[in-house]
């Protein structure tokens, strides 16, 4: 049975794969992008939880990151796009289906990677904070 730590990142990773773009978790760069873009999801740290004792509860604030990268001769609007495509499926659920509190996007800080002999890549990383409890901070 996963811990509810897995269950809410499986379920941010299968919110992201519902997107045009492809959707990897914990993966490296693929030597191409795909036409539609590439979003790859990063586990992230819990940190240190607050604890509540009655009853004995955990609060995470954990920080995951979704590694955003478009490729081809228009890639701010293809970049624009996903962006706004990964924020409206993140807030038409901030609860991910009730396994956590809440999920929390921050701004993208873009980039543009030049690769030699192709078009570059615009690329950011997108930090994300879940907030959920468990009952142990090994599950």
């Amino acid at each position: 049975m996963p811990t509810p730590r897995e269950t809410i990142l499986s379920a941010l990773h299968a919110r992201l794969s519902a997107l045009p773009a492809t959707a990897l978790r914990g993966e490296v760069l693929p030597e191409r992008v795909p036409a539609e873009g590439l979003l790859i999801l990063r586990d992230g740290e819990p940190g240190e939880p607050e604890v509540t004792l009655s009853p004995l509860r955990f609060h995470y604030q954990h920080r995951t990151e979704i590694e955003t990268v478009v490729q081809g001769a228009d890639r701010d609007a293809a970049f624009d796009t996903l962006c706004a495509n990964i924020g409206a499926a993140l807030a038409t659920d901030r609860t991910l289906g009730g396994l956590c509190d809440w999920v929390e996007t921050e701004a993208p800080r873009p980039v543009d990677l030049p690769v030699e002999g192709a078009a570059s890549l615009k690329a950011a990383v997108i930090p994300v904070v879940l907030f959920y409890a468990t009952s142990d901070p090994l599950l």
